[in-house]
């Protein structure tokens, strides 16, 4: 190979050292850049030869969109020159020899732009090997045919300006430059910068624009070149049509060319002659085609843009299905479905696909982005190595929870462990068939639980504040209240279930002394010595009497009730 074949157009390396310019326009490329198998890559791979353009230049982009501004210009004076002669030769003409300049221009420099090999992926920089490759391509000819002015040819060869049919459809040739306009939508389509459903609307505007405005244009040469001028579409509604504004002939032509392109058919315009007849059938076949072409695509674009839409509601009336079906708990159907809704919210935040595709060096890097001051902050990894510290994080995935679902139950074989990043857990037990918040009891509560340990193995249990109640002592003094009212055997199995709770406190109520403001909560004994016994224990200090808040003294132990305050001293 030689030196000019073996440059790569963008290694590896080159990309982590260019700025960002080159690269975007390095990625709007549409051949691939990848080099071949086997390929040495050098250091002189950028350093083109003298005078030639690399094809991702950004200069060199911006001359290419420019000339794509012009061929909208030709796109439209091609069939209107060829509809209305007397535009071609008046103020049309110099427009189009200053636009058909900047396409000489582009042919000529057309022969100093590198281009991809495509059977080796290398960027080619000689001069000879440009040049023949783009003289022996359909390029070339095509390029010069729809560039040369041939009405300014002739009339400099003769002297004379020659106003034949022949040159209206030489003119056609412009067309040929279309295609710069679709591998302009083509970039567009694949360029993250740009909305890729208005991307797709205009270029299927752009699609009907220009069908419409050349099957009007074509529509009037029918008519013009007919040999009886009223014995046309047009001519029957406008008399003597050809002498007549060409604006009021393109209107004419645009309105017949919409009402049939959408079906209207209002019957006011209609083919009269056999030409025009035949011309009709084969422009309403076009449309069917064209028709479903933008149909179809506007719905795909909207089908494409509910899809996540109509997933989640799918899921969600999957669940509601299999919620009644099985006669699931109002609870836990709610519960399913904030999981599914929350699934969808947090889709964009997690991309577990998007991942799933991603070298493993990407996704620990993004891993450690996004763990990795979380998992170091976190108690129980305080003073672990940073290597520990990343094999961790790598393995870590964001999950998201909707609130009142159970993360964790208890003895469940434990698979994970999760870090709470943000929002808050309860922890909850269940005693006697009564669901407890662990973490709202005070810390005097906390150690007056004997189960408290086991049921919570070793998890913190937050202090509340002083001043807070028991969440479930209301509930427990209603239905205590509720089968007091009934038989005794009812009071004697409620009892046994409950067990009556009390605070005591060591001091007279008129006392406040220090340590002992929350007092000590204990399961209520069986008799009043009993109560003494624990008394001295918990306060280090026998007592002989019990009084209430409000100073009543307690003589059975019967007549109390759940949280009641009681005062043991020695009088």
């Amino acid at each position: 190979m030689s030196g000019s074949e073996r440059r790569s157009p963008l290694p590896f390396p080159f990309r982590r050292r260019s700025s960002g310019d080159v690269t975007k326009n390095l990625a709007s490329v549409s051949s691939s850049l990848l080099p071949a198998f086997g390929t040495v890559v050098d250091d002189g791979y950028l350093h083109l030869k003298k005078y030639v353009i690399a094809p991702y230049d950004r200069r060199y982009r911006w001359w290419q969109t420019f000339l794509v501004v012009l061929v909208v210009y030709s796109a439209w004076a091609s069939p209107f020159e060829l509809a209305f002669k007397k535009a071609a030769t008046g103020a049309l003409l110099p427009v189009d020899l200053v636009v058909d300049a900047f396409f000489a221009a582009d042919i000529v420099l057309t022969f100093f732009v590198a281009y991809l090999d495509n059977s080796t992926y290398l960027l080619v920089d000689d001069h000879k090997k440009i040049a023949a490759r783009y003289i022996t391509r359909l390029l070339f000819p095509m390029d010069v045919a729809s560039t040369l002015p041939f009405q300014i040819i002739y009339r400099i060869i003769t002297g004379e300006m020659h106003e034949g049919e022949a040159f209206g459809f030489l003119n056609l040739l412009r067309l040929w430059r279309l295609r710069r306009v679709a591998e302009l939508y083509k970039r567009l389509e694949k360029d993250t910068r740009f909305s890729y459903f208005y991307t797709r609307l205009m270029k299927l505007i752009t699609v009907t624009l220009f069908a419409v405005h050349s099957a009007g244009c074509f529509y009037y040469w029918l008519a013009a070149h007919h040999k009886t001028a009223g014995n046309t579409w047009i001519g029957v509604q406008v008399k003597d049509f050809k002498h007549r504004s060409i604006w009021l002939g393109y209107t004419y032509s645009i309105y017949w060319s919409i009402v049939t392109l959408t079906t209207v058919g209002y019957g006011d315009l209609h083919a009269v002659n056999t030409g025009e007849k035949i011309f009709n059938m084969f422009y309403m076949l076009f449309n069917i085609g064209l028709t479903a072409y933008i149909i179809g695509n506007m719905t795909n674009l909207i089908v494409h843009a509910a899809v996540r839409t109509f997933a989640m509601r799918n899921a969600i009336n999957q669940i509601l299905r299999y919620a009644s079906k099985n006669r699931l708990p109002e609870g836990l159907k709610e519960q399913m479905l904030a999981h599914m809704q929350l699934k969808f919210k947090t889709a964009e935040l997690q991309q577990e696909e998007v991942l799933e595709d991603l070298p493993k060096a990407i996704r620990s890097s993004i891993a450690l982005h996004l763990f990795h001051d979380v998992v170091a902050s976190t108690y129980l990894f305080k003073g672990v190595s940073e290597d520990l510290l990343t094999q961790l994080v790598t393995e870590m995935k964001a999950e998201y929870f909707p609130p009142k679902v159970e993360i964790i139950l208890q003895n469940e074989i434990p698979t994970e462990f999760y870090i709470l990043v943000s929002g808050t857990l309860d922890v909850l037990v269940y005693t006697n068939g009564t669901e407890q918040y662990m973490k709202d009891l005070k810390q005097e509560m906390q150690q007056e639980i004997p189960s408290l340990k086991e049921l919570l193995g070793d998890t913190t249990v937050e202090q509340a504040t002083a001043n807070e109640e028991l969440p479930s002592s209301d509930a427990v003094n209603s239905q205590r209240e509720t089968n007091l009212e009934g038989t005794p055997e009812d009071s004697t199995s409620l009892a046994s279930k409950y067990p009556t709770r009390v605070i005591i406190h060591g001091h007279h109520p008129n006392e406040s002394p220090t340590g002992d403001t929350n007092g000590k909560l204990i399961h209520l004994p069986d008799s009043i010595e009993d109560l003494f016994n624990v008394a001295e224990k918990k306060f280090g200090k026998r007592g002989n009497k019990i009084l209430m808040e409000d100073g009543s003294e307690v003589e059975e132990l019967d007549a109390l009730r759940e949280n009641d305050r009681l005062f043991i001293f020695e009088s």
